[in-house]
């Protein structure tokens, strides 16, 4: 197992409050260069990190599915868009469509290999939605994103180092 996804529950918990903090100050006052950063960030992580040798995100935790992403797959699958829903999905408590089970269905475990990428969600082939545009509107998603995926924990902690966020307003407190 890859030694920053054994420590990363941890690592992730012992940043929690601290990100918390940083997101907030940084919806406040949100630099107009946030998007650009991000996405380089994302580039840099993306270059030296492999998914596949990972794939955490696809073991732990489900994507929703939407019903064009439904649609495609079942077609893909040559399934009923009805068959294909009954035999993989469920609705959860934010009444989102996702997978029944995980880890994944269509993950192969033996190399983390996909059954369906080409086809797969759109949530999944965005995954870990760290290029997003208006990133700071999923700030939240990132924070919960850092304790399934390692790519996500070290660039969310290269940003903290990029882009420092001061307390500054505890200097108006007088």
């Amino acid at each position: 197992m890859d030694k920053d996804l054994e420590n990363l529950p941890k690592l992730a918990k012992d940043a929690l409050q601290e990100n918390k903090k940083y997101f907030q100050r940084l919806k406040r006052r949100t630099p107009k260069r946030l998007d650009l950063l991000m996405q380089e960030l994302h580039d840099e992580e993306f270059e030296r990190t492999d998914c596949l040798e990972c794939a955490n995100c696809c073991k732990t935790t489900s994507p929703i599915f939407t019903e064009k992403d439904i649609e495609r797959i079942a077609k893909h699958l040559k399934m009923k868009v009805i068959d294909f829903t009954n035999q993989y999905l469920q609705r959860d408590e934010d009444n989102f469509m996702v997978l029944q089970s995980a880890p994944c269905t269509f993950l192969d475990e033996s190399d983390n290999t996909c059954f369906i990428y080409d086809v797969r969600p759109k949530a999944c082939s965005e995954y870990p939605h760290t290029n997003r545009k208006k990133f700071i509107q999923i700030a939240d998603l990132t924070i919960k994103n850092t304790e399934v995926c390692p790519a996500t924990y070290r660039i969310v902690e290269e940003l903290k180092r990029r882009l420092p966020q001061s307390g500054s307003s505890k200097k108006n407190k007088t």
